[in-house]
């Protein structure tokens, strides 16, 4: 299971910077609008110092960590919601994704233009969620245009009729649809209709390099913003993350120390955005690989197998699973069984982050 976050933003605010910084890519980044048409697309891993743990103990040819799916996706101006700037384009782009990146700018530097003349992070937030908005605004009017008509003759469309004209008031008032109480079933007809503010975000306070903490004025802003719309945020110098991509181990240490970070910033970036799709992982370790696997939180133990291959789930009997810390106590896995710490689990189970498991499965 890969899932895909969207970098979403104005025009000039770091997105494609942020993009390579985060891929080790080179998306083109210039410095005028539209620079990027088509999305660029990048797996990256989600750091997890586990797998080095396990690779302690149990000799294996690879680790395999972990993925996020990101897409780069070209800047949105005011009125792209009604196809300014190639909106409608890029709006199509937003709406397959699973959750958005908003970079927003936190740097003042007069070589890089803003579209508005002036850096102002709660603007530049305001216009952004507004197109979103105003699209979902249009695609909801459509759908219930059509429900209702179909209505007529199929009552059980009701319920999801009056779900939608819930989200259509919500919309007209300017709240966004991740602002709503919805329940799974409700946000995953959402999805199904491709609706933008129900996404969660994650907002990415592009910072300068001399405030590579996100500690002034404009990021505080943004921390501001998320915290009260119950969204995260995280503070990312993109020029400086990509810089750092470019040094040796040493010499990024070096100067991550000088600059007051325990590690680079989009650890804890692509660890949010992982976190912010509720997904959790597990692994599998033996010796071609030691293997980190996404699930969502929550998943039982047939799920979990599933996301390995769908026979494992379709004929699931049993999983063998212990912990990382087992693994580390007892040195081996013959020495966890020997302990009791290796626990047979059925169906009902419900994987928690961190166990290492083997499944037995009959198809």
């Amino acid at each position: 299971m890969t899932l895909e976050v969207g970098i979403v933003g104005l025009p000039n605010v770091g997105k494609s910077t942020l993009f390579n910084a985060l891929t080790a890519a080179k998306a083109e980044a210039q410095n005028y609008p539209f620079c990027t048409i088509e999305p660029n697309v990048g797996i990256v891993p989600v750091p997890d110092p586990r797998l080095a743990v396990i690779a302690k103990f149990i000799n294996s040819e690879k680790l395999l960590p972990a993925a996020v799916r990101v897409v780069d996706i070209a800047g949105l101006v005011r009125g792209a919601s009604t196809g300014e700037g190639l909106g409608n384009k890029f709006l199509s782009h937003i709406r397959q994704v699973d959750a958005i990146l908003h970079v927003v700018r936190c740097f003042q530097l007069d070589d890089v233009v803003h579209v508005d003349g002036s850096v102002d992070p709660l603007r530049d937030i305001a216009t952004i969620e507004t197109e979103l908005m105003l699209a979902d605004l249009a695609s909801l009017t459509s759908s219930l245009d059509r429900m209702r008509k179909q209505a007529k003759g199929d009552k059980e469309l009701l319920p999801k009729i009056a779900l939608l004209e819930r989200c259509e008031a919500a919309l007209a008032s300017g709240k966004p649809l991740r602002a709503l109480a919805l329940d799974d079933e409700q946000t995953l007809a959402l999805k199904a209709l491709g609706m933008i503010t129900a996404k969660r975000v994650l907002y990415v306070a592009n910072v300068s390099d001399d405030d590579a903490l996100g500690t002034g004025a404009l990021a505080s802003m943004v921390r501001e913003h998320a915290k009260s719309e119950g969204s995260g945020v995280v503070a990312v110098c993109s020029k400086l993350e990509e810089e750092l991509n470019e040094l040796g181990p040493e010499d990024r240490q070096e100067m991550l120390t000088g600059l007051g970070l325990s590690e680079p910033a989009l650890a804890t970036l692509v660890r949010e955005a992982y976190r912010l799709l509720d997904l959790e992982s597990y692994f599998t370790a033996g010796p071609k690989e030691i293997r980190a696997w996404t699930i969502r939180k929550g998943s039982t133990a047939p799920q979990a197998a599933g996301v390995i291959h769908t026979d494992f789930e379709r004929g699931f009997i049993r999983a063998e699973v212990y912990g990382v810390e087992d693994l580390v106590t007892h040195k081996n896995e013959a020495a966890i069984r020997s302990a009791g710490k290796l626990r047979v689990e059925g169906k009902e189970y419900v994987f928690k982050d961190g166990d290492v498991a083997h499944f037995l499965f009959n198809v």
